[in-house]
Formats: structure tokens, sequence, C-alpha cells
């Protein structure tokens, strides 16, 4: 039996299996019922292993087997295989949150902050910066910032960036807003969707149209994410930012975005 590398690649990413798992797997379905010895040399795996290799695909709902001597085993149809690996990762996920959920009542999280802030009080301002790649990255650290904000939020953004900010980050934008954060966006409101967007988030922040081009996030005057490259010239993966808490640059910066917000027009009302 000869399937590509490729095939093999994608049912490992997919299913989350090892490469022998998927070796056994795919040399079963190709034959429906076999024994462990048929498909070690199908599928060119070491026999010594080929037991262990089922066994752990049986507990995962991959295979069934066979009663009777010599042991064989068959192959599950693959798209009821793709519902339990769905139950199976629901449950793993469910539990991993729960854990974590309980995790917040205990007193290790207060000895990790305990940890966190003895070593933030050893750091130098200058020293807490550092760089995001990659958009997932950029997003989860501006959604931590943003909420650890206490009376400003200063965006200025492009028409796709606004779209993604509603998309990412507008629970954390009604979050801070209810205990009375100022949050304001600047943004290109040249297309109905970016309208239409800034309509949707009127309710959580001071939305104003620019003509300018440009990509960061001041909080409370004194922490800026800046990035730097054109959104709409490179790949969510390529993005980068740099995150620096820099008082005096960012109220510089602040300033300037101020002066430029009074000539913003307002298209839409609240």
């Amino acid at each position: 039996m000869i399937v590509k590398e490729e095939f093999l690649t994608k049912l490992r990413r997919y299913f989350g299996l090892n490469l022998y798992e998927v070796k056994i797997w795919t040399a079963l379905l190709s034959r429906g019922v076999s024994t462990a010895g048929e498909l070690s040399d199908i599928a060119n795996v070491p026999r010594s292993r080929s037991y262990d290799i089922l066994e752990s695909l049986e507990k995962k709902g991959f295979v069934v087997m066979k009663l009777g001597k010599p042991i064989k085993y068959i192959a599950v149809q693959p798209s009821e295989v793709v519902e339990r690996v769905k139950k199976n990762m629901k449950q793993d996920a469910d539990e991993r949150v729960k854990r974590l959920e309980e995790l917040k009542k205990t007193d290790v999280i207060q000895e990790l902050n305990s940890l966190h802030t003895q070593g933030v009080e050893l750091v130098e301002p200058s020293d807490l910066s550092g760089s995001l790649k990659g958009r997932h990255n950029l997003y989860n650290h501006l959604e931590l910032t943003i909420r650890n904000a206490e009376k400003t939020v200063t965006i200025m953004t492009t028409s796709a960036g606004l779209l993604r900010k509603i998309e990412g980050l507008m629970p954390v934008f009604e979050q801070v807003k209810k205990r009375g954060v100022k949050i304001r966006i600047a943004a290109p409101l040249n297309t109905k969707e970016a309208e239409k967007v800034a309509k949707d988030m009127a309710s959580v922040a001071d939305i104003r149209h620019t003509d300018c081009k440009a990509r960061f996030v001041i909080v409370d005057g004194k922490e800026l994410i800046f990035m730097v490259m054109d959104d709409a010239e490179v790949h969510p993966t390529y993005d980068i930012g740099i995150w620096i808490n820099t008082p005096f640059f960012a109220k510089a910066l602040e300033d300037l975005f101020e002066v430029a917000w009074k000539d913003m027009k307002k298209k839409i009302k609240a």
C-alpha cells in the first residue's frame, strides 16, 4: 500500500495521531479487517509496535477489536471517526478549561501573581518591551493591554483593522467601557463595510474618519503597541508589532493624535 506523505501529514494534523498510528489506520482502512501482523507489513511499521498502536487507536475510537483468534481489527467508518474525535476534543478542552477556572480559586495563582509582581518591581520601565510576531499573538497582547486600561484607549488603524477589532476585541471594549474607560478610534471609513463596523462599535467607542495610514494602540498614555507593517501587504503570520512601556513616548504620540483628532470627521452617530 502506497500512501503519499502529504496525505499522512494532513491526517496527523487533523486527527492528532503520530506517524505510526496514521500508517496503521490507513492500512486497516484499505483492508477493512486485518491482523496486527498483516497491518505492520502493509504499513511498514515494526511488528513489535503494531499491537500498542492498535490498542491506542482502539481507545481513540478509530478501530474495533474483533473477537476470536487470531485477533483481528475492524476499521470504523471515517465519518464516524470524525464525530468521535470532535467529541473527545471537546471533552478534553472542557476539562482543561474547568481545571484552569478552578486554578483561579487556589493559592497557586496567588503565588504566581506574587512572583510576577516581585519580578516587575525589579525591572526597569525601559526593559518592559518586546516584539510580537504573528497577528494572533498581536491580538492576544492587545486584549491583555486594553483589559488593564484604567482611563483611556487610543487606537489608529486601517479599515481592515477596524473589522478585525470588532471581531476580536469587542467584548473587552465593552468590559472596559463599563469601567468608565474612554475609547477613541481613528480609521478610514471610506467603505460601506467600514461604516457599518463603526456604527456597530459606536456604543463603546468614539470613532472618527481619517485618511492617515497608521496602526497603533496607546493605553493610559503610557503603554504603546504599534505595528510596523502595512496589513494590506503582509500575511497575518508575518505581521509584526512592537510593545513598549514608555510614558514619555506614548504621551507624546497621544498628544499628536489629540491634535489630529480635532480635525477628524465623525461620520457615525451613536
